[in-house]
């Protein structure tokens, strides 16, 4: 069957081998992607920014339960490798295709076409994004829509589907972020210049020092991203963040929503003014047009967490038949206070399980690891650790290096469950953290054990400094046991557990000086990255890798080797 650029769906139907009058659906949803380089002007200043098929966000994946995924990739970036990750798609049966370079793949080399194939197992709200250095924030990033199995309905009505994902923007090249991270002296990303909703924002190109032609106003590509409803109707909107370093609130003024679900998830409904999201977090919210409809509304996004001087993103929210470009008549909504920590950690209290979907939590752990955040100076490097450890990717990938038996690619010293010292370390203060280091070493994880990982956050190395980490889980979803204030304590805490209603997620926010609790079962055949979302932190060396059930993967496709200790695999 010939691909065409656009999406291919192919109607697979089957005889059932057990009733010959049933007939079973089953779906391919086949993409061709081009990833190239292209002048763009997302917030109207102009820079190379990575596409596919010439569009950043990128293509939405659409799927239902079930379904079989082929993306086939074209690397056309000429200069750089690449990886995409398929993020909240936990790829049972297929750990290679989870698209994380260094841990389940060798990166796609330019010039050559790489088929990811995987099943869409659960419905919800996902993400696609670049899994290669840096590059999510050069633009690399999409939607994953995966609809219920025909048949089923969601425990709420809606009358239109909607998704939207909100980033942050830099001037700056992915190349000059990292060198400025990997140098000494230690040159800090800063702040982003904008915020984008749906891959459009808006610069101040009469900023002191922008070069002329580099920065137009009216240019259509940054005209703002509008959401045109129809009066009276209920709008499902899957809102997404792929932020690099911001955490957002998000608010459509004048108008309540109800959140209905969290990263795949159905939750107990509850209504903000304003959403609070993380990078790497997916939530459903559903809006009603019930408002004036002579006029349209602001769409805002605003950084919080730290003090920052980005401007909000800004989009309309446009009743029809209003003409979209009509400004509202109001001046945007300020939106919550950057250092409004307590209702940030409310909103994070809030989310439970819904009623009707509760998946039952095993009430009592195997193993517990607690993971100390830390920011830390290694020879005289800035690098971001957990307990004291500073994580470095291997040459040669850890599914590979596993299940190929090529165990000199990485440390085999284990690293520790709780950092020596926990129970003394003061995580108010600068601590010093004199014997902290790099490695490459991964947990091995007991197949079908239950895990428990507490986040403890902690001082940076400024005084009075602490900050905010979405913590992502590859591979699994897992049950958000509790937050606490302070220093984790193991023998008082675990009693304020939620064992009830917890919600499932992937991603889970720690907050200022706090702890988060969460606990998964190791029962993922694979190797499965775990670590903070954001960029530069993941960069400097905040996230680890958990190994379980390798000796249940199957047979590794060719496709993924050729790097490191891999290429004496490849027959020729």
């Amino acid at each position: 069957m010939k691909l065409k650029d656009s999406v291919v769906i192919v109607g697979l139907f089957l005889l059932s081998f057990f009733n010959l009058n049933s007939i079973v659906e089953a779906r391919i949803r086949h993409y061709r992607w081009e990833v190239k380089y292209e002048f763009k002007s997302p917030d109207c200043f102009k820079k190379l920014v990575i596409t596919i098929n010439g569009i950043s966000p990128g293509p939405s994946i659409i799927a239902q339960q079930g379904d079989t995924i082929i993306v086939d990739l074209t690397n056309s970036l000429v200069t750089e490798n690449v990886a995409i990750h398929w993020h909240g798609i936990r790829q049972i049966g297929t750990p290679w295709a989870d698209g994380t370079e260094g841990v389940t793949q060798c990166p796609i080399l330019p010039g050559d076409t790489f088929r990811y194939q995987f099943v869409a197992d659960k419905a919800g709200t996902f993400l696609y994004h670049a899994h290669y250095g840096m590059q999510r924030e050069a633009g690399l990033y999409g939607s994953i829509r995966v609809g219920l199995p025909k048949g089923e309905a969601e425990p709420f009505s809606y009358d239109y589907d909607r998704s939207i994902i909100l980033n942050d923007w830099y001037h700056k090249s992915t190349y000059e972020q990292a060198a400025g991270l990997s140098s000494i002296p230690f040159v800090w990303v800063g702040d982003p210049q904008s915020l984008l909703i749906q891959g459009k924002g808006r610069f101040n190109c009469s900023t002191p020092g922008i070069m002329a032609g580099v920065c137009n106003a009216t240019n259509p590509e940054c005209s703002p991203y509008v959401l045109t409803v129809v009066p009276g109707k209920t709008y499902r909107l899957r809102i997404g963040s792929l932020t690099a370093l911001a955490a957002l609130s998000f608010e459509i003024e004048g108008h309540n929503m109800t959140v209905v679900e969290a990263d795949g998830h159905m939750v107990d409904p509850f209504v903000v003014n304003n959403l609070y999201i993380y990078s790497g977090e997916t939530y459903s919210v559903l809006v009603t047009a019930n408002q004036d409809s002579s006029r349209n509304y602001w769409v805002v996004s605003k950084m919080v967490s730290r003090n920052n001087k980005t401007p909000k993103g800004l989009a309309i929210f446009n009743y029809y038949p209003n003409h979209p470009t009509k400004s509202p008549p109001t001046v945007p909504p300020n939106g919550p206070m950057w250092n409004d920590v307590e209702s940030r950690v409310n909103q994070s209290l809030k989310i439970k399980s819904h009623p009707n979907y509760i998946h039952p939590v095993p009430k009592t752990s195997d193993r517990v690891i607690i993971f100390l955040n830390t920011q830390n100076k290694i020879n005289g490097y800035n690098k971001w650790a957990i307990n004291n450890i500073s994580f470095t990717l291997p040459h040669t990938p850890y599914l590979l290096s596993l299940k190929e038996n090529l165990l000199s690619t990485f440390e085999q010293t284990l690293p520790p469950d709780v950092i020596n010292g926990y129970s003394n370390y003061d995580i108010n203060a600068v601590e010093t953290n004199v014997n902290a280091t790099t490695s490459n070493s991964l947990y091995r994880l007991k197949f079908n054990s239950t895990v428990d990982v507490i986040l403890q956050n902690a001082n940076t190395m400024t005084v009075n400094n602490s900050e905010t980490h979405p913590w992502h889980l590859h591979g699994h979803n897992f049950w958000v046991l509790g937050y606490g204030k302070g220093k984790f304590n193991v023998t008082e805490d675990p009693k304020s557990y939620n064992l009830v209603n917890p919600v499932m997620k992937n991603t889970v926010p720690v907050h200022l000086y706090g702890w988060t609790a969460i606990r998964f079962v190791a029962n993922n055949p694979g190797v499965w990255a775990f670590h903070c979302h954001i960029e530069s932190h993941f960069y400097m060396g905040m996230g680890t890798v958990f190994e379980e059930g390798i000796e249940k993967v199957g047979k590794l496709p060719p496709a993924i080797m050729g790097c490191g200790d891999t290429k004496r695999l490849i027959k020729p």
